[in-house]
């Protein structure tokens, strides 16, 4: 390798060529206006071109020996660090068919050998300052994406803690549910995954589905902000008639995410979830649930995997009617009821992470409670 002198702060040029006689011509044109690399190989050429400082443009010779310009300028394109350094092919293949093949392979510009130096030093300086136009467009872009992922996620977190405030108007009149809406949503989010790769579960639980259900999820019992304390606090068993105004708790949480919808200026996607989860979760597999007796497949997949993990999270921990039961047991009753109040694809999902439902149940314990 020839190297000539440095000057920093200048663009870098790498000049590649087997006859040093040439690269001293190109060398002492380029010299006085910027810093030059030289090399007198292509083998060299992509070890410097793929060094710091890179080159911001490259004068290429197309006749080598063992490598010549076309593999190096295919090279060059092939490594990331090198794709976007422009080449100008410096040739005496002065042709027109030369020149569109080299164009073609993916030069940007082509000076034919003997070089004129006023047309060198004008066709450098126009890709130099195509290059750092170029350059600049690229910073600017990565900038702009920044600031658009910040606000992206601004705006999510504005979501989930809008959600969870919501959800909390309804669970704050009940505080023996604690945890309740992190555990369920992290339980719905797990079988969620778990179900992913099930023939009939893959076309409705992309990843973008799983974490709009994850979302949904907390908003399951807002319905309750409607049922009066003396039923929803009531320590003992419900009567007939309270129980029937129990229920509509999920109707009214449905109406009311409707409402929120029409009352947006535009579709919100993750509410079309929340309504199914809201509505629905107490919907049976046999299509003994409520409120509309929905049965098998007509429940939404939604609704199906919020039914399970809303009663599991009720059976292992303390309610104001019942204390805490064991895992163990929580699960058998869950088995118990496969095929007739659980999908029973979802319960078989549900047994193979039973280790991770009870993660989960330990993790975000209520204060106060033991392991099931």
């Amino acid at each position: 390798m020839i190297v000539l002198p440095a000057q920093d702060g200048l663009q870098t040029i790498l000049i590649v060529d087997d006859t040093p006689e040439n690269l001293t011509v190109l060398g002492e044109l380029l010299q006085p206006t910027y810093r030059v690399q030289a090399a007198v190989s292509g083998q060299r050429a992509l070890q410097i071109a793929a060094a710091e400082p890179r080159p911001d443009l490259i004068l290429l010779d197309v006749m080598m020996p063992e490598m010549d310009g076309y593999v190096v300028l295919e090279k060059l394109r092939e490594d990331a660090r090198t794709r976007d350094i422009p080449v100008i092919f410096v040739t005496a293949m002065n042709t027109t068919e030369d020149e569109r093949i080299g164009l073609h392979r993916g030069a940007v510009d082509y000076i034919a050998k003997p070089i004129r130096p006023a047309i060198v030093l004008a066709r450098v300086h126009t890709q130099l300052e195509l290059k750092q136009a170029r350059d600049l467009l690229r910073s600017q872009n990565v900038v702009l994406e920044a600031e658009i992922e910040r606000r992206l996620n601004e705006n999510l977190l504005i979501q989930e803690v809008s959600i969870h405030a919501l959800a909390h108007l309804a669970e704050i009149r009940d505080l023996e549910t604690g945890n309740h809406l992190r555990r369920t949503q992290k339980y719905v989010w797990t079988l969620a995954r778990k179900l992913q790769s099930h023939p009939r579960f893959a076309d409705v639980l992309s990843d973008r589905d799983v974490e709009l259900l994850a979302r949904s999820a907390p908003l399951h019992d807002i319905g309750k902000v409607g049922i009066p304390d003396y039923i929803l606090l009531k320590p003992g068993k419900l009567t007939a008639e309270e129980w029937e105004i129990m229920k509509t708790h999920s109707r009214l949480g449905y109406e009311a995410i409707e409402q929120a919808e029409r009352d947006a200026d535009k579709q919100v996607e993750f509410l079309a979830l929340a309504k199914e989860i809201t509505r629905w979760h107490h919907e049976k597999w046999d299509g003994s649930g409520y409120p509309d007796g929905l049965a098998g497949d007509a429940i939404p997949v939604s609704a199906r995997l919020m039914a399970l993990a809303d009663v599991f999270d009720a059976l292992t921990c303390r309610r104001v009617y019942k204390p805490p039961m064991p895992f163990a047991q929580a699960s058998a009753i869950i088995v118990a009821d496969r095929g007739r109040q659980f999908d029973p694809d979802v319960v078989d999902a549900f047994l193979s992470i039973f280790d991770q439902f009870q993660a989960i149940a330990e993790h975000y314990r209520d204060s106060g409670e033991s392991a099931g």
